[in-house]
């Protein structure tokens, strides 16, 4: 990873390794909230000359650390500073909307040593569409800089009539400060081995926000690790002998929290850094699936925060239809202007299904039929869109079109404009119904009308099971290919299979939507060498006409992908593919940086000797965060139903791992820890450590 990032809320920063934001970088580095670079350059010198680095660390991304140190400096012979004399460290962290980097400078020379240190800054307060080159338009203009004392302030008039203001103080005397360039310069007077500090707080504001109660530095971090010390008490623990898996399990749960955003709706998870930390439909509702197991308050701030934005109307500038759950929103000048259609922007087929079934299934973890009280008219809502405007032409199946001119044309969770591609190579042309896209629709039915059931609407209930049944049934006719053994990933515009060997029907076995026989062929293919890396299930198979392992879409690995198939083979209980797959997915992890799973990686076979990762794959994102958490609830066959009162277990351990310890797990109103242990003889015990949830465990 050759770029540094640290979120909290709603502000991130983008730096190169040395901590610095260079003017001109292919990444478009710098200080960003609400779509808006509020820092575009960032850089720190001694005596003038750049600084050079010893050591960055990106394990972290809420608080950071870079130690750098001095080039060796003489003028006309004489000694200035002799190289590597002083030590500076550079540390960053974000709270309450405040970006905070304090630069302590420690002398190792022999002698007293004096230093100017000076830091540089500027502000382009560029839209990040326009950042990363995807679109230009009408925007405003700077307005000057103001000088404060140890402050000053960057200006700017956006198009959108909205004052944008970057605020920047410093605790430390400086002996000059240049507002118009903004650049502050001090003088440090060190003895051998003496150290001072000068801490920077920048602040983004927007209209009429003022500079009031930025908490000192000390503050701000213990107040940042007491949210991280509550986070971390209020979710799962597990232990596992398996050390790679541990590993990928904590880096998976540090990566989640550092993506949780609040926008007054409860926490929820951005889609990623550093380019996707916004409110995306169908990766944040993934990922809080994903996390049910582990934190299920997170699925009640995803499902209240989707359905605040809920499409209310025919508006096809942003593909939005009334009841359908939009694909992002962003907050840029550009948007705000609508010079682009992301307020939000509605372009996708399976956020929908998607709402309803994390809906349900946190029901299912939960019994809270509060939520559902509280979201009935959404509830209702997406189910209208359902059968309204997602089913087009009345034929029972989902499709999607794109109406916004500058909108997304593939509206899946592959949504590269190559992905949907027939056997001949011809790209696929809309109205499509993809495969996955079915089982959503039959999953989330079949999940509502449980619990309407539980709320006595059984007449509501009945409606919902017939339209599921028939579904599956013309599912099963229309999407079946008898040459292959498997399911076409789509239909295209004029209703005829979409035959490449995809990943997408993968995610139906999650719905049970699928009979035995073709659920047991489904699975033989995605754990075949076709589909199967050796590192995880690919999203094309090789051989098929579109098939490149470094496409986006078209034959690479994508753990979230694989973390919705396991999820099915598990809840099916065909552990043994599962625990194929999750081998080869933890195996690929040690080959990336911090043993994090990334966005995607490229689709080799395992014998080219390691996982190849892909070129600009977020890091970290948020549903392949998730996947280790998915590895927990796989291995353990674990799915409780709140509705019926039991819990289902039918656990397997992967090769490898022969203990598995999972403490307290909140399912209903209590808890439930166990431990699975592989003994001697290789027969796995599992022991109830505890369970106050009142709910029958069912083993299989």
């Amino acid at each position: 990873m050759d770029y540094r990032v640290i979120k909290e809320n709603d502000l991130f920063i983008l730096t190169d390794t040395n901590g610095n934001i260079p003017e001109q970088h292919p990444y478009g580095l710098g200080l960003y909230t609400k779509d808006t670079r509020f820092l575009s350059k960032l850089d720190v010198k001694i005596n003038g000359e750049e600084l050079i680095l010893l050591h960055s660390d990106a394990a972290e991304n809420y608080m950071a650390t870079i130690l750098m140190t001095n080039p060796h400096m003489e003028r006309n012979g004489e000694l200035i500073l002799w190289r590597e004399s002083v030590e500076i460290k550079r540390t960053r962290f974000i709270y309450n909307d405040v970006f905070y980097e304090s630069l302590t400078v420690k002398n190792y020379y022999p002698k007293s040593v004096n230093i100017d240190l000076s830091v540089h800054m500027d502000v382009d307060f560029a839209d990040m569409f326009i950042v990363r080159g995807f679109q230009n338009g009408e925007i405003g203009k700077r307005t000057g800089q103001t000088v404060d004392g140890e402050s000053f302030t960057f200006h700017y008039e956006g198009a959108d009539n909205l004052a944008r203001r970057t605020y920047v103080e410093w605790d430390k005397d400086a002996f000059s400060i240049d507002g118009e360039k903004g650049e502050v310069f001090f003088q440090f007077n060190l003895d051998h081995e003496e150290e001072q500090t000068v801490t920077f707080k920048i602040q983004p504001q927007h209209g009429n926000e003022k500079t009031v109660n930025i908490l000192s530095a000390s503050d701000a971090l213990e107040k940042l690790k007491e949210s991280y010390n509550s986070w971390n008490n209020s979710i799962t623990k597990v232990k596992t002998d398996w050390l790679p898996l541990q590993r990928l399990i904590d880096r998976g749960l540090g990566d989640l929290r550092v993506l949780l955003t609040d926008l007054g709706y409860g926490k929820f998870p951005v889609a990623g850094l550093p380019w996707f930390g916004v409110p995306f439909g169908r990766d944040s509702l993934i990922a809080a699936l994903q996390m049910l197991a582990f934190q299920p308050e997170v699925a009640k701030g995803t499902l209240y925060t989707m359905a605040s934005k809920q499409g209310t109307k025919v508006d096809p500038w942003r593909d939005e239809q009334p009841g359908k759950i939009m694909h992002e929103i962003r907050y840029g000048e550009l948007a705000t202007t609508e010079q682009i259609p992301f307020t939000p922007y509605y372009g996708t087929i399976d956020a929908t299904p998607l709402f309803l079934i994390l809906l349900t299934e946190y029901v299912k973890w939960t019994g809270d039929l509060k939520v559902v009280e509280d979201l009935k008219v959404n509830i209702e809502a997406a189910l209208t869109w359902i059968d309204q405007y997602g089913d087009r032409d009345g034929d029972m199946f989902v499709e999607y079109h794109q109406e916004a001119s500058k909108g997304i044309a593939n509206q899946g969770w592959k949504d590269s404009g190559d992905s949907i591609v027939h056997r001949n190579g011809d790209y696929a042309t809309t109205p499509i119904a993809l495969s996955e896209v079915q089982g959503y629709v039959y999953q989330a039915k079949m999940g509502v009308a449980s619990i309407y059931d539980k709320l006595g609407d059984l007449e509501r209930a009945a409606v919902l099971r017939e339209e599921s049944t028939k579904l599956k049934i013309k599912f099963d006719e229309e999407f079946w290919m008898d040459d292959v053994n498997f399911y076409a990933i789509a239909l295209d515009k004029n209703k005829q299979q979409v035959g490449t060997i995809t990943s997408n029907p993968g995610h139906i076995l999650f719905s049970e939507m699928l009979e035995e026989d073709k659920a047991n062929a489904v699975i033989e293919t995605l754990v075949s060498p076709k589909m199967f890396s050796g590192f995880g299930i690919r999203t094309m198979g090789t051989g098929e006409a579109g098939y490149n392992p470094m496409s986006y879409h078209d034959g690479s690995i994508w753990p979230h992908d694989n973390s919705m198939v396991l999820l099915g083979m598990s809840k099916i209980q065909k552990q043994g593919a599962a625990n194929v797959v999750m081998e080869g997915l933890i195996e690929a992890a040690a080959h990336f940086e911090y043993d994090r799973l990334p966005e995607l990686f490229c689709g080799y076979d395992k014998s080219v000797g390691k996982a190849v990762k892909y070129p600009v794959a977020c890091s970290p994102q948020a549903w392949a965060a998730g996947t280790p958490l998915v590895f927990i609830q796989t291995i353990l066959g674990l799915f409780p139903d709140a509705l019926e009162k039991k819990i289902v277990l039918s656990p397997l351990l992967p090769n490898g791992m022969n203990e598995l310890d999972v403490e307290k797990v909140k399912i209903g109103e209590g808890f439930l820890s166990l431990s699975v242990q592989k003994n001697a003889e290789g027969i796995l015990e599992l022991t109830i450590i505890e369970n106050t949830t009142g709910f029958d465990i069912v083993q299989n």
